[in-house]
């Protein structure tokens, strides 16, 4: 008895089909259900490009003020450090404009004082203060009223104490000053009387 070789076959109905046609099988699967992607039109492209330009504005624009935040904030720091290291210099400021008033800046501690005060005003001390300037509370100490003067037409300051510094626009220590207000304006003559008309008297 003689065997007699099979074919691999899979039976599916009344129909065979050979193990060997399933690849192609799929590929006619995937070709049935493959979709086709919609068209994009011109004004989707446009809204596209349109969103993506103002997020890239929107990143520039944060971008740039992070930029000035942190220039002004290093500005900042490094006023905060000038004025803590200049701050009680003001003092012996004070002490060489004492001296001078009273001619006793003479020869060698002379030289000293004027290149203090070269460097000081390098690294941006500046001193203010003179007789005559208007009283401001913003930058100017109020230590006494001393009368009126009628040459004035505003509270102006009369006396120097002591002259203010400043750091920029950041006062290091006010002037501190003695003031004197305007006078006050002469009141108006009263109108003298006027004479009653005759008539009216008669009536």
């Amino acid at each position: 008895m003689t065997d007699t070789p099979h074919e691999d076959v899979t039976v599916t109905g009344e129909e065979s089909v050979e193990t060997g046609s399933f690849p192609d099988a799929a590929a006619e699967m995937a070709n049935e259900t493959e979709v086709e992607s919609p068209e994009v039109s011109d004004a989707d492209l446009q809204r596209q490009l349109d969103e993506r330009t103002l997020d890239l504005q929107r990143v520039q624009a944060e971008y740039l003020n992070y930029k000035r935040r942190v220039e002004r904030d290093r500005e900042l720091v490094k006023q905060n450090a000038t004025y803590l290291a200049l701050a009680p210099i003001t003092e012996v400021m004070d002490t060489i404009d004492r001296a001078r008033e009273h001619g006793e800046l003479d020869g060698g501690f002379k030289a000293v004082a004027e290149q203090l005060e070269r460097i000081l005003a390098g690294v941006g001390l500046v001193k203010y203060g003179e007789v005559g300037d208007p009283f401001d509370p913003t930058i100017h100490e109020a230590l006494s009223h001393i009368g009126e003067d009628p040459d004035v037409a505003v509270t102006t300051c009369k006396v120097i104490a002591k002259a203010g510094y400043r750091i920029g626009d950041r006062v290091v220590r006010a002037a501190q000053v003695l003031v004197v207000d305007p006078a006050p304006a002469a009141a108006p003559s009263e109108e003298p009387a006027t004479e009653a008309d005759p008539e009216e008297q008669s009536e």
